[in-house]
């Protein structure tokens, strides 16, 4: 006498084996049509959307230009380090970088080599330690 159990279990066989008899016989172009015709993505980072960035998506928005610098002449750069002197010399307790930056409109990138040049020439010198540097002039 069969059970219950004994009959699914031959059902359920069955059934599988005929499904993958169906898959091993269709193409690939068939199969790929059934699952939605194009390639899906796995979890993970969403598709890139076909309109533009938003506006506070770019960078411009923040008030930054992407990308470096162009190459700048020794003399730019002396003329950009003889300005931070100039306002460095009216503070005598000195300024950070971040406020010479913001008084003389300068972009970030722009204050490394000007102060390094500054700094090599002993045209200024530093206090402290990363953000809380200030530069005075020797």
């Amino acid at each position: 006498m069969r059970t219950l159990r004994n009959a699914l279990r031959d059902l359920a066989d069955s059934f599988a084996s005929s499904v993958l008899q169906a898959i091993r016989g269709a193409s690939l172009e068939e199969l790929l049509g059934e699952a939605g015709g194009s390639a899906r993505r796995g979890p993970g980072r969403p598709p890139k959307s076909t309109a533009g960035p938003t506006a506070s998506a770019t960078p411009r928005a923040r008030g930054r230009k992407p990308g470096r610098l162009a190459r700048r002449s020794p003399e730019q750069i002396a003329k950009r380090l003889d300005q931070v002197i100039a306002l460095v010399k009216s503070k005598k307790d000195g300024l950070r970088a971040e406020q010479i930056r913001a008084a003389l409109k300068m972009e970030s990138k722009e204050m490394p080599r000007v102060l390094q040049e500054g700094l090599a020439k002993k045209k200024l010198k530093a206090n402290g330690r990363k953000r809380a540097t200030t530069y005075s002039v020797t």
